[in-house]
């Protein structure tokens, strides 16, 4: 028989309930939240007490390689330590690292457009200059110190530094200070060394600014991640990237001076909407807590532009930043720029034309001609007449049968089907004749090819064809295989776009995510009197796409990335 454990009254004792460890509860959302604060300030407190003991120890007399301590993986790299470290002597010897102002007199390119040519080997002049820049290269042993200086463009020219002409403790101050990446101001005579190297023989240099963090092995090409995480370092060390920031800008401005040779007014509308519209895409959503309000970030501008058209701005364009929470891909992103344009007593095929001349003007104004050098190396031409067929009529073509409006939705979904053909959730005849049509021409448009005549089910914005039943007057615009801009015969008959509005709003109740709301004020608007219009809309980074052979991360300067702590 089993021994029974009695008590002091010789009781049996009661039955032991079995320990079991207790289940913490999941972190939440603002948990989470304060964990990641608290470890990106203890981070920064951790940073802060290392740079503050460097300092300590220069200003009590330590040289700068005693002041340094590698053995903390949590702080500074011995790179960093070693620069705080000749920051806090600058301080200690009364120099500012970063000073206010410089006398900068001129240039780089400026002095380089000056003298270029201009001088022999050997030649000296009298002309003293006031330069600054990166230095991008050193050499500083002996009496006589070598730096390249380059401007933001890449521009770069030869500062020389010696003992003669700065004295002994400035050039001796010059090797201990100055590091690859500083920015760096140099005063002196434009001189042309014996190897024939336009420079500036310094009778002074200062500091503009201390680098703290080292440059990249400048010889060597950057990676993915530097490039999109750090694209500073990008424009610094890649002409590309570089090349890429300024050509973009470039198309902006050419964007912009065509638009203004036409007569167009540039207006600002709401990035911050009650309503999602405009477009056929997944929202952002926000709340404003002033109003306790949930708002949708833009997707387009296109229903604001309109109430301009409304208002007697008869010509109106906007260069807007739109966010759509959808994939990301080479030609995708989910914050992204675009240009859109209403043209009162137009229609698509004026809207077209303006279209055409948008971005013919862009590639002369950007790169010279309409033929471009893609990074491949290949040549892509934008010059000419483009191409144009019928969604519709190149859809029969390529099915071998013929495909109307009126072609029954299972018969397109049994195409689909038999083609593996990729089917929304939520569909119609409209979306799976657009499906039909990308599965067999989407990305096999390479010469600028406008594609027109969609059905009237995805395009609830468009006015309906004014020949063909079932069919909106709206065109896209492929570019080497991609979709680069849509135009449209607006609609400004506010019944039939109550009816469309209602048609979506059933959509989006049957689970489609991208379908749009009903916009009573906009109808409201419309109802004032829109007169007929043309409409256009591209993506400004899909341009430099189509213009460079680029991928959207690399034409967006700061584009998005995930975190990594």
């Amino acid at each position: 028989m089993a021994n029974t454990i009695e008590n002091d009254n010789n009781q049996p004792a009661p039955a032991q309930t079995p320990v079991t460890q207790a289940t913490a509860a999941p972190e939440t959302a603002e948990e989470a939240k304060q964990r990641t604060t608290q470890s990106t300030i203890d981070h920064a407190q951790l940073l802060l007490d290392q740079d503050a003991a460097i300092a300590g120890k220069i200003d009590a007399g330590a040289t700068l390689d005693d002041a340094i301590d590698a053995s903390d993986p949590e702080g500074h790299s011995e790179q960093v330590q070693m620069r705080v470290a000749k920051r806090a002597l600058m301080l200690k010897e009364g120099i500012q690292p970063y000073p206010v102002t410089l006398d900068v007199t001129a240039t780089i390119p400026e002095v380089r457009a000056k003298y270029d040519g201009k001088l022999e080997a050997g030649d000296e002049t009298e002309d003293v200059v006031g330069i600054a820049g990166r230095v991008m290269f050193l050499r500083n042993t002996g009496g006589l110190c070598f730096v390249q200086l380059a401007a933001g463009d890449g521009t770069t020219i030869q500062g020389m530094v010696s003992k003669k002409e700065v004295g002994p403790d400035s050039l001796k101050q010059f090797k201990q200070l100055v590091d690859l990446g500083d920015h760096l101001y140099v005063r002196g005579r434009v001189i042309s060394s014996k190897t024939g190297e336009l420079s500036v023989f310094a009778t002074e240099w200062r500091i503009a600014a201390k680098a703290l963090q080292p440059l990249p092995a400048l010889h060597k090409e950057l990676n993915e991640d530097t490039r999109t995480r750090k694209p500073y370092i990008g424009m610094i060390a890649d002409p590309k990237i570089r090349d890429m920031v300024r050509n973009r800008s470039k198309a902006v401005s050419s964007l912009r001076h065509t638009f203004e040779s036409h007569d167009f007014l540039e207006v600002e509308t709401p990035m911050l909407q009650t309503i999602h519209g405009g477009a056929a895409a997944r929202p952002f959503t926000t709340h404003m807590n002033a109003f306790d309000l949930d708002l949708y970030l833009r997707i387009a501008p296109e229903l604001f532009l309109k109430r301009c058209l409304v208002g007697g701005i008869e010509r109106v364009f906007e260069i807007n930043r739109d966010f759509r929470n959808e994939g990301v891909d080479a030609t995708h992103a989910p914050e992204f720029t675009m240009v859109e344009a209403y043209q009162a007593y137009g229609n698509y095929d004026t809207i077209a034309a303006l279209t055409k001349e948008l971005i013919q003007t862009t590639a002369m104004d950007v790169f010279g001609s309409h033929k471009v050098t893609l990074l491949d190396g290949t040549e892509y031409d934008f010059g000419g007449e483009w191409k144009q067929i019928s969604m519709y009529e190149s859809l029969s073509e390529a099915l071998g049968e013929e495909i109307t409006p009126e072609t029954p939705q299972e018969h397109l979904a049994q195409l689909a089907d038999k083609l593996d053909v990729e089917r929304d959730e939520v569909e119609n005849r409209g979306k799976l004749v657009e499906h039909l049509w990308e599965h067999f021409y989407e990305d096999k448009l390479y010469e600028p090819t406008f594609v027109r005549d969609f059905p009237v089910e995805t395009s609830p914005l468009v006015k309906g064809h004014r020949s063909k039943p079932g069919v909106v007057e709206k065109w896209d615009l492929y570019v080497r295989g991609f979709e680069l801009a849509t135009g449209y015969s607006e609609l400004n008959d506010p019944v039939v776009q109550r009816e469309r509005f209602l048609d979506q709003a059933k959509d989006s109740l049957a689970g489609d995510e991208e379908a749009g709301d009903i916009d009573e004020d906009f109808l409201e608007a419309l109802g004032v009197g829109m007169p007929p219009a043309g409409g256009m809309g591209m993506g400004i980074d899909r341009l430099l796409i189509a213009m460079t052979g680029a991928t959207i991360r690399e034409t967006i300067t700061f584009p998005l990335v995930k975190p990594l702590r």
